[in-house]
């Protein structure tokens, strides 16, 4: 029997309400004759809540604890969840990520997977039981619980996914699909049927939140197809996130369109240093979510999203305290995605050329052979992601 692995978000089951509707869809894919793992985040705002009360206790919590704390979270739905099932009448049982055979580094906070040994899993499967595994998290070789940082139940399901040899991922949340760019910002974005995973994993890092950069890339390895779903549709629509490219990609190519996609970060660090440029980096690997850098001999700029759960206060101190000559300023990021973008000249010349067009200031450029960004003002980075998608997606 073939098995899929099914992942969702905290705004899928922000009441009991979206739990029953999301329980009876796990039915009906056991139904049609698969093998069923689900990966679930905390319900609703949980870990906020969390994290605000470790916070109101003291102003810099162990990152232990806040592990130990902000894990509760998950196996709370992971329960919740797998009694709705029962209450179904399927056989449904919840597991812990250390249940789960999933083993990460030590880094507190910010984990990455580094093994997974699904033997509880599949006896679970083979017995005819649905499992429920609490996203996000896992064990060190120290057996300390750590969690994955964000999107780190998206992280659970893939790796999870490749272990088993899963026929697919998928990925629900209530957006549906990835989209051109961020509707909210720029109102002609639309759905994007597909990805290659390089496109993927660079609108991840450039800071796309559909799906997290280290899932895809588990997804790259194992070459597992990934659906971007909405909840309320039930495995239909969405994109698709695989190796091969579509007809109508290799068409945008052919005809010398590049972009795919433009992300943006609102909020950054970006910072230079000199003479310690090693010392920053290992500082930023450990602290931050993600990363763009220049580096040149001994000097380093790098550009840091603010999105880990200790904030920009500890990366800023953390810097302070290496005693490098480091300039610290909060920016923004925009970024083109697009297989071959970053290739050729013209490219971000013309990016560059749309942005002084819309009054857009830059401050630093980088590239990739998928990706073009630039860091530049916070208050100028939604004007910058709507003069970018014009000329490269709309045109």
């Amino acid at each position: 029997m073939k098995v899929i692995v099914q992942k969702f978000g905290g705004s899928s089951l922000s009441d009991l309400s979206r739990i029953r509707k999301v329980a009876e869809a796990i039915v009906a894919t056991r139904e049609r004759g698969y093998q069923v793992v689900v990966v679930v985040s905390a319900m609703g705002d949980t870990t906020d809540e969390l994290l605000g009360m470790a916070n109101e206790l003291a102003p810099s919590p162990s990152r232990r604890e806040l592990d130990m704390l902000l894990s509760v979270g998950e196996r709370i739905s992971m329960a919740l969840m797998s009694i709705a099932i029962q209450a179904r009448g399927h056989e449904a049982v919840s597991l812990t990520g250390s249940q789960c055979g999933i083993i990460t580094t030590a880094s507190h906070s910010n984990a990455r997977i580094i093994d997974v040994r699904p033997f509880r899993v599949q006896d679970e499967l083979a017995q005819g039981r649905i499992v429920i595994v609490a996203g996000f998290q896992g064990t060190s070789y120290r057996r300390d619980v750590t969690t994955l940082g964000r999107g780190g139940s998206d992280t659970t399901a893939v790796a999870l996914a490749a272990a088993l040899n899963a026929e697919a991922c998928e990925i629900y949340s209530d957006v549906d699909g990835v989209f051109s760019a961020d509707p909210r910002v720029v109102l002609s974005a639309a759905q994007l049927a597909s990805l290659s995973y390089e496109e993927m994993q660079e609108m991840a890092r450039a800071g796309a939140r559909v799906l997290n950069e280290q899932a895809v890339e588990f997804a790259r390895r194992a070459q597992i197809a990934l659906y971007a779903r909405s909840t309320e549709k039930r495995g239909e629509g969405g994109t698709v996130v695989r190796v091969d490219l579509p007809q109508d990609e290799l068409k945008r190519l052919e005809d010398g369109r590049p972009a795919v996609a433009v992300s943006h970060i609102r909020s950054g660090l970006w910072l230079r240093a000199q003479a310690s440029a090693d010392r920053v980096a290992e500082a930023i690997e450990r602290l931050a979510v993600v990363t763009y850098d220049w580096q040149a001999g001994r000097r380093l700029e790098a550009f840091v999203a603010l999105d880990d759960v200790h904030g920009v206060d500890a990366l800023e101190r953390r810097l302070r305290d290496l005693g490098a000559d480091v300039e610290v300023g909060r920016q923004g990021l925009v970024s083109v995605v697009g297989l071959g973008v970053g290739g050729q000249a013209r490219w971000s010349r013309m990016g560059q050329a749309a942005l002084k067009e819309a009054g857009v200031v830059t401050l630093a450029m980088n590239a990739s052979l998928a990706r073009l960004s630039w860091v530049l003002p916070q208050e100028a980075v939604e004007e910058g992601a709507r003069a970018l998608h014009q000329a490269f997606v709309d045109a």
